[in-house]
């Protein structure tokens, strides 16, 4: 049972992370932000008794020297493991992790970065190369009537029909990307608002599921990695998410690991990736028997406050989302540095 062995632990992973890269907040070093982040995500993951396995990270072990795709982590993965874990009982799980999501608004001061990931069962969570993903997040009350494979307008008109609300009150978060030029004219030309963002679509994908939010589509191209976080968040709300990994570097127009879109296909190959442009549902990228995610908020975002510090402490605000218990929990934290002192009466 993944939520009863590890919710208050990975709630504790998050948190760990957010404070870490919080410090750099407004500081302008993007890289060291998210360094401190790797770090603090790393040391609290090794302190849980589980094995785990890193699916989305970092990157590859030549560029990541910490939470690298393949690495094990958890007290359970040691040496000497058999001194702390009964591993005949011991449930290997996958993980999938973005300490901060959004390196760039945290460097500047920007609301919407989080640290986060997303656990599962061995073989739970799609590996997705580091490359781009088309994608189109949803509410509930849309889940199955939208379709990647139709245009915004499209979409559009059935959020607005199953929501029961006109288009024009409807609010679409698109990466403000020059590859969204002709996505986002189209989805203001149907009537609806959009809201640019220059980085983290995780956070913008999940406010979809909830109500309040006043998100109500994430439409575009962002990464693939971060694609199925979000479907794990999503599968467990039960809102739409689709994703179609996006090989072809003249599409994206910023940049693609890989020399060429060949490449990139021989490269998809290799990972057994038959069927290049196929569409993955949630279910698809997060098909696990169990998946947990969690997120703690590093600056401030639609869902949760960032990381707030006073004197001798800080408070975060963390959200943990289960499929085990259908569940989305919301958990306000006070962490305590300093050990109060003992007041000496006279």
């Amino acid at each position: 049972m993944l939520e009863t062995t590890l919710g208050l632990e990975i709630i504790e992973v998050v948190e760990q992370a957010a404070i870490a890269s919080s410090k750099w907040m407004g500081k302008g070093e993007k890289d060291i932000a998210d360094e401190v982040a790797v770090e603090a995500m790393r040391e609290r993951m090794n302190k849980i008794k589980m094995r785990g396995r890193i699916v989305i990270g970092e990157g590859e072990r030549d560029d990541a020297p910490m939470l690298y795709i393949g690495e094990e982590v958890g007290i359970c993965t040691r040496p000497d493991a058999g001194n702390f874990c009964n591993l005949e009982e011991l449930i290997e799980i996958d993980i999938a992790v973005d300490p901060c999501e959004g390196t760039n608004l945290v460097a500047y001061g920007q609301n919407g970065s989080m640290a986060v990931l997303a656990i599962s069962e061995k073989g739970g969570l799609f590996a997705a190369p580091d490359f781009y993903m088309k994608k189109l997040a949803a509410p509930p009350a849309a889940k199955g009537h939208v379709d990647i494979n139709k245009s915004a307008t499209e979409n559009l008109q059935i959020i607005a029909e199953c929501m029961n609300r006109s288009i024009e009150e409807l609010v679409v978060v698109v990466m403000d990307r020059s590859r969204h030029n002709d996505l986002v004219k189209e989805i203001r030309e149907a009537g609806a608002r959009v809201r640019l963002i220059s980085d983290g679509d995780v956070s913008a994908a999940i406010s979809c599921a909830f109500s309040g939010s006043n998100i109500h589509a994430l439409m575009g191209i962002g990464a693939a990695p971060e694609g199925v976080i979000s479907a794990a968040a999503m599968r467990c709300l039960g809102g739409h998410f689709q994703g179609q990994l996006i090989y072809d570097p003249e599409v994206v127009k910023t940049g693609l690991i890989g020399e060429s879109k060949e490449s990139n296909l021989e490269r998809l190959r290799s990972m057994g990736i038959t069927d290049p442009d196929k569409v993955y549902n949630a279910d698809e990228l997060a098909s696990g028997e169990t998946v947990l995610f969690a997120a703690c908020g590093i600056t401030p975002g639609t869902l949760m406050q960032g990381v707030r510090f006073f004197h001798g402490g800080a408070r975060t605000q963390s959200l943990v989302i289960s499929s085990q218990s259908s569940t989305a929990r919301f958990v306000d934290t006070v962490h305590m540095f300093d050990k109060p002192k003992t007041i000496q009466l006279k």
